[in-house]
């Protein structure tokens, strides 16, 4: 089902959680009052066999939350559990940066109970443009991805926009970047009727707003991390990225 988080990528996230905090199997079931073998269930895949209170109390150990969807600390966990992320970011910062843009990336927000980060934000003085980009590695709860590039761009375009680059945007764009694999793009084909919609820009549109951005851009761009006529920078905190205009790749 749309939205709902499977159980292996359940057990992924509480075996990240667990190990970021240096914990074994065996403490992180005695702070949550189960046993190693649950918490083994869990990451193996199999927390469907356990009780709700039971995976409350164990992520609770973490101060994560299951609802049954996991957050954590108003971040995105697929920074936590898949480097190939930050190295997408790097990427796209990149590109956006040899293009012209003024780019920042990991650009936290709290506003009105709204948090979060946005992966890659562009400004093109110039044009009055801002681009959101929001990157995955991994396309898995469409819905919750749609509603939150929604709650970013509208943070954006609000007040965060105005902050970060000091100005009141006359085009906005936003940008689903995925891994330019098989796999990526069979997701994208399989949720076609609802990405379609939201995300009608592709390839040859993108590429031309990205140079020239006027008016609106929805769409998604296929993002291969092997550049071998550049660097690859690695999210970490935000900052700024300047270089001589060239075009997007």
């Amino acid at each position: 089902m749309l939205g709902v988080m499977d159980d292996v990528r359940i057990g992924r996230i509480l075996r990240a959680l667990r190990r970021r905090r240096g914990w074994t199997q065996k403490e992180l079931g005695r702070r949550a009052s189960v046993s190693q073998q649950a918490i083994s269930l869990i990451e193996r895949g199999h927390g469907g066999r356990l009780s709700v209170e039971t995976m409350r109390r164990v992520f609770g150990a973490l101060d994560a939350r299951w609802e049954p969807t996991v957050s954590w600390r108003g971040g995105d966990l697929d920074r936590l559990i898949d480097e190939e992320h930050a190295r997408l970011v790097g990427e796209m910062a990149r590109r956006l940066a040899d293009a012209g843009w003024e780019v920042a990336v990991e650009v936290t927000y709290s506003e009105f109970g709204d948090r979060g980060s946005v992966d890659v934000l562009g400004a093109h003085r110039d044009l009055l443009a801002i681009v959101v980009v929001e990157v995955k590695s991994e396309l898995t709860a469409i819905e919750s991805t749609l509603r939150k590039l929604d709650e970013k761009v509208r943070i954006v375009q609000g007040s965060l926009g105005r902050e970060r680059f000091a100005f009141r945007p006359r085009s906005v764009g936003r940008l689903l970047v995925l891994p330019s694999t098989n796999v990526a793009r069979r997701r994208v084909d399989r949720f076609s009727e609802v990405l379609d919609v939201a995300f009608p820009d592709r390839a040859g549109r993108v590429r031309g707003w990205l140079r020239t951005p006027e008016g609106s851009l929805a769409g998604i761009q296929f993002v291969s991390i092997t550049n071998p006529g550049g660097d690859k920078r690695a999210a970490g905190g935000s900052k700024r990225v300047r270089r001589p205009r060239r075009e997007v790749g």
